[in-house]
């Protein structure tokens, strides 16, 4: 018969379940050192160069770098563009999620791959596909130009184009991860019920998934407006117009460094408060 310290140590009093909180200390003693300095210089080499920002950072000027003309110019149009990027990732991303997770079709471990592309494509790589195929010579954009006289590049709605060109598969895999997740068949008992299939997704699909479409859009916005390699080459730097806060502080690194340490303390700021905004959701399996 097994005695009741015993039993006490294997499961818990009344639930017969593991003791999670003893198993989990037992496995932080003993730290193998092979692992262990290996993760203190990962983390070091990861969180020196932010604290080094954070260091060097014009605090006492940092009000007037903020409130000046051009690095306020950048900000609203790193904000106006990041937003309406959003917004098309929004419209176009999560009905693409929803085919790639509800429905069956040849090819769709290709699609699939090819919505990914953008993740490990270099951006500058995505701005020159983007000219090549939006340009005034290119593939659509000289249609676009000749018949409804539209001119994307190095213009603010090229900067859109761009950010949402690399923003858009973070919103597709995190509403296609949540779709998988959620049971399908409530969509069925809706059709069943007379509802169509639009329906059925926009009154039952759509709210299941609700926290999955904020996630991705979160993390969309929040790649938009640190977009620099795509926009730069398919939208230029001008200020006013196409000079979002990354070109900004390119350019200021330049010609003023306090200016470009400033604007990447917002940049830090908002990257942030994304983490911090995802936190628990990723957290919540673990």
């Amino acid at each position: 018969m097994t005695s009741p310290r015993k039993a006490d140590t294997a499961t818990g009093p009344r639930t017969g379940r593991p003791r999670r909180r003893r198993a989990g200390a037992a496995g932080r003693r003993g730290v193998p050192l092979p692992l262990l300095l290996p993760g203190l210089l990962a983390l070091a080499f990861l969180l020196l160069p932010l604290l080094a920002l954070l260091v060097r950072a014009p605090w006492r000027t940092l009000p007037d770098q903020l409130t000046s003309a051009e690095v306020w110019q950048a900000l609203q149009l790193s904000l106006v563009t990041a937003t309406a990027a959003t917004a098309v990732c929004l419209v176009l991303g999560v009905p693409l999620a929803w085919l790639l997770a509800r429905t069956d079709f040849p090819g769709r471990g290709l699609v699939r791959a090819l919505v990914t592309l953008p993740l490990v494509l270099p951006p500058v790589v995505g701005g020159v596909a983007l000219l090549l195929a939006l340009g005034r010579n290119g593939v659509i954009g000289q249609w676009l130009d000749s018949w409804f006289g539209i001119t994307l590049p190095f213009t603010t709605a090229g900067v859109v184009v761009a950010e949402a060109f690399v923003a858009m598969p973070f919103l597709v895999i995190s509403v296609e991860g949540t779709l998988r997740a959620a049971d399908p068949r409530y969509e069925e008992a809706a059709t069943t019920l007379g509802a169509s299939r639009f329906t059925a997704f926009r009154r039952v699909t759509l709210p299941l998934i609700a926290p999955g479409v904020a996630a991705g859009a979160v993390l969309a916005w929040a790649r938009a407006l640190g977009e620099f390699g795509a926009t730069i080459t398919f939208a230029g730097n001008f200020p006013g117009r196409t000079q979002t806060m990354p070109l900004a502080v390119y350019l200021a690194l330049q010609n003023d460094p306090e200016a470009a340490v400033a604007l990447s303390l917002v940049l830090l700021t908002v990257s942030i408060a994304v983490l911090a905004g995802l936190r628990d959701r990723w957290t919540t399996a673990s």
